[in-house]
């Protein structure tokens, strides 16, 4: 369904879209921009301590093509950062056009399962900001939540609230060419939740985040079952290893762990995947663990042997 817009969300997108098309460059301009690189990203979950130079540095230093954005400097709400909205907006878009370097998506916190009609308002007034963000960035995808299972009423209750969420969140993003995707997070790890999700929303401006650490720790599935049963929505993933750590998990430098992240990577590249292998490093909400100085050039390392082993080229 296509929920009525108020008339300041319209004109925020007309606005933003203008901003976006004036500031649009060639294609074939930023892939030769981009230089030989392989379609790894991170994303700034896992540095946010770092300024945004600093991000574009250290990401075109490593040779990085993709920047998963995921607040700034800690800040979770891009759409009030100084970088994204006016002149900001101009210079970032400029910046990464000179590095060769692409936003691969925007990683919001709203969240579909919200029962009360005014927590469920916010969550929806901050996907719709996020999606006028990534149609001003030119940013294909924004991640949002199906996130939990209220225990106190029946699942078909939940998941139906949760499809009709992303439902309005699709019909939002899909005239500004932007793409919603829930990610394989909180209490939605099985793919046959995900399925159920997906196919209820059933929009082309609706898919999938294959955060593949989850799916497996969480959810039990091995990779290549995770992905015959979804593959053919997942247009992003997240990446990351860990090691069982008392009655939960430490992250730990990526091929250290217990999840087979290898495998996930073949699974992937072997069926045709054509998304960004994406590290989320999820350093804001663990501070315990390395720093984004140590674990953005151990990846790199290392998917590029996953990468190469897989048949993926630069």
């Amino acid at each position: 369904m296509n929920p009525r817009r108020p008339m300041s969300a319209i004109s925020r997108r007309e606005v933003l879209g203008t901003l976006a098309a004036s500031l649009a460059a060639p294609a074939l301009l930023r892939a030769k921009g981009r230089g030989r690189r392989l379609p790894i990203a991170f994303s700034t979950l896992g540095c946010p301590g770092w300024t945004w130079p600093t991000v574009l540095d250290q990401a075109d230093r490593l040779g990085y093509a993709g920047i998963e954005l995921r607040g700034i400097q800690g800040d979770m709400d891009l759409t009030k950062r100084p970088e994204l909205t006016g002149d900001g907006l101009k210079r970032t878009r400029r910046d990464l056009e000179a590095r060769g370097i692409v936003v691969t998506d925007l990683g919001a916190s709203a969240h579909m399962h919200e029962k009360d009609p005014a927590l469920r308002t916010a969550q929806l007034d901050e996907g719709r900001r996020f999606i006028d963000l990534a149609h001003a960035l030119g940013v294909p995808y924004v991640r949002m939540f199906g996130d939990k299972m209220p225990p106190d009423e029946p699942k078909e209750d939940a998941l139906k609230r949760i499809v009709d969420g992303f439902q309005q969140m699709a019909a939002y993003a899909k005239p500004a060419g932007v793409t919603v995707l829930i990610e394989s997070h909180g209490d939605f790890t099985h793919s046959s939740d995900l399925q159920t999700i997906i196919e209820g929303v059933g929009s082309p401006a609706f898919a999938l985040l294959w955060d593949a650490h989850h799916t497996f720790v969480a959810g039990g599935e091995a990779p290549a079952d995770t992905y015959k049963r979804l593959g053919r929505y997942m247009r992003h993933t997240h990446l990351k290893d860990s090691k069982p750590e008392g009655n939960d998990h430490r992250y730990v430098l990526t091929g250290t762990g217990v999840v087979p992240v290898k495998e996930q990577v073949r699974v992937l590249a072997t069926n045709g995947y054509k998304g960004f292998y994406c590290y989320e490093w999820e350093k804001k909400w663990h501070p315990e663990i390395e720093e984004p100085e140590v674990a953005f050039p151990h990846y790199v390392k290392v998917m590029t042997e996953y990468l190469a082993q897989a048949g993926v080229k630069v």
